[in-house]
């Protein structure tokens, strides 16, 4: 049986500048995870769309550690071993917030492009 390539699911990498939001909301969401967990719950989240690189995520990670968003504990995994754990900080609730809002104000423009009809001008 032949399938036909709109029925095959292709991932595709977090875009540019969207990974920190991804791992704030995560975090809100699910509370403290490693890194894999986030990254796997990314994918999980994105209906397995997306494709979260280890080498970009610990990055942003890091930088936003370093902002003061998130912070890190270590701790044992599921399968006992030694993990880096992230948690969502009062500063990273506020930052989630706001990006959040440039996003929706965001889509809500490109969206209008996106539907824009010439008679409609």
């Amino acid at each position: 049986m032949e399938t036909k390539r709109n029925d095959v699911k292709q991932k595709t990498d977090v875009k540019q500048g969207t990974l920190a939001l991804m791992v704030l909301k995560t975090l809100e969401v699910l509370g403290p995870l490693h890194g894999y967990g986030i990254a796997r719950r990314i994918e999980q989240i994105s209906g397995d769309l997306l494709s979260v690189n280890q080498g970009t995520l610990y990055p942003v990670l890091l930088r936003l550690e370093l902002e003061g968003a998130i912070d890190s504990d270590w701790g044992a995994s599921e399968n006992n071993r030694r993990a880096r754990y992230y948690q969502l900080t009062k500063v990273g609730r506020r930052e989630l917030q706001a990006q959040v809002q440039e996003w929706q104000q965001t889509t809500a423009i490109m969206a209008r492009f996106l539907d824009a009809k010439a008679e409609g001008l």
